[in-house]
């Protein structure tokens, strides 16, 4: 999610084989420091249905978007962060629409199996209490079938739209899940009295006609699901976009087929497809790209390594200023990932650059004495470099930086100013 002085330690420690194969188990780091502090913080976040119920929405709101956002700024599980993040636009729900729903959603579909298998997070999705009144299939009953699920499930979330499927293609997966629904605060139920039981026949495959009043739709739904997660335009879909993500705006067919080979070689191993794309190969040949404002102000943190009790103004002011307030986005596709959507916000990138540079008490207080280890301006311009740009800032960069900090007599004040300036530099919008 952005440079620390501890990651590019680790890295240079690891190597570039051992820093990946790090990354790729997220099980076997030790993120115990901000399990402790979201569990203190934000205990909403581990909360069932029965509990969330009660509680005031706009507080189950704040404390995902606040968690999400401690976790992607401090989590030692960097890259299962960045595909936490992926895979909640892949699989976008709103919580204007499902409230306390997503909060169980984000627990046990997206960060349950974000570096998991591409299937199980796919039958975890469709399940989900959360997507099931999201795209309204809990209304969905015989013989007045929804449609909305079936086709996220085919458009978005497995065949993508040039997937091959048609409009009865949609109305016959409908049919399928038919009686998914949801009882009581917000647990799945399959409801047979809402199935359509009669054979049906979707992308070429037929499935015979159920017993009324049998799990017959629960089989339906299964089967619709394992062929997708297995179908091979699923596997190019997923790469595709997974390449986009990660690696360039604009994948090689190449790359996209070499990891499609991947996905289909390894039942959806979302680790293995990672280790295709991030190859040294592949990184080097790959062009910059833009930060989100979420990436924007999380590396920004990293990079200024903070004392944080809290990110409440962050989350609930300065993210929010730049347009992407977590968990809200209302169409199913998910915050766009395009460098054009996002290159409008400037002024409100520079509004959170003055304030986290400037922060010296209350909820995040950024100590600048590691910035003053060598008191001049070359000095503390090499500090900003590596902490910000990893020893990488271009020439242009480094001299207004060097040239403000040689204005006037260095001082906390005039070091912060720097950091803004480094931070709001178009050097710092791109990764």
């Amino acid at each position: 999610m952005g440079l620390s002085a501890d990651e590019a330690q680790l890295a240079k420690a690891r190597g570039f084989a051992g820093y990946l194969d790090y990354h790729l188990n997220p099980s076997a780091i030790d993120d115990s420091a901000v399990d402790a502090f979201v569990a203190a913080n934000y205990p909403q976040t581990a909360m069932g249905v029965e509990q969330l119920y009660n509680l005031a929405a706009n507080t189950v709101l704040t404390q995902l978007q606040q968690a999400t956002l401690f976790r992607a700024a401090f989590s030692k599980r960097q890259l299962y962060e960045r595909m936490v993040e992926f895979w909640t636009d892949h699989f976008n729900i709103s919580m204007r629409d499902v409230g306390y729903l997503k909060t169980v959603d984000d627990r046990e579909v997206i960060r349950k199996h974000a570096l998991g298998k591409f299937p199980d997070m796919l039958r975890a999705s469709a399940h989900s209490p959360a997507m099931l009144s999201y795209l309204d299939n809990n209304l969905s009953r015989a013989p007045k079938v929804n449609q909305n699920y079936a086709r996220e499930l085919l458009e978005l979330h497995t065949l993508g739209v040039d997937g091959g499927y048609t409009q009865d293609d949609v109305n016959e997966v409908a049919r399928c899940f038919s009686g998914w629904t949801l009882q009581g605060r917000g647990n799945f139920l399959y409801d047979p009295s809402g199935h359509d039981n009669a054979s049906k026949t979707f992308l070429g495959q037929t499935l015979p006609a159920g017993v009324a009043g049998s799990q017959a739709g629960v089989n339906d739904g299964e089967q619709v699901l394992n062929y997708l997660a297995n179908h091979p335009n699923t596997a190019k879909y997923i790469s595709k976009k997974m390449i986009a993500w990660l690696l360039r705006y604009d994948p090689w067919p190449t790359q996209v087929d070499a990891v499609a080979a991947v996905y289909l070689k390894t039942g959806g191993s979302i680790p293995e497809m990672i280790r295709e794309i991030l190859t040294m190969d592949n990184i080097a040949a790959a062009p910059p790209k833009h930060k989100r404002p979420f990436h924007f102000v999380v590396s920004a943190l990293r990079g200024l390594n903070p004392v944080v009790k809290g990110v409440a103004a962050i989350s609930g002011t300065y993210l929010i200023n730049m347009g992407m307030q977590s968990f809200v986005w209302e169409t199913p596709d998910g915050y766009p990932d395009k460098v054009a959507y996002w290159s409008g916000g400037m002024m409100q990138r520079w509004n959170y650059g003055d304030f986290v540079s400037g922060l010296a008490a209350g909820d995040i207080i950024v100590d600048v004495a590691p910035f003053r280890l060598t008191d001049t301006p070359d000095g503390i311009t090499a500090s900003i470099n590596r902490a910000l740009f990893g020893g990488e800032i271009p020439a242009k960069t480094e001299a207004r930086i060097k040239s403000y900090l040689s204005a006037t007599a260095i001082s906390n004040t005039r070091v912060r100013e720097a950091l803004a300036l480094a931070i709001n530099s178009s050097t710092f919008q791109w990764y």
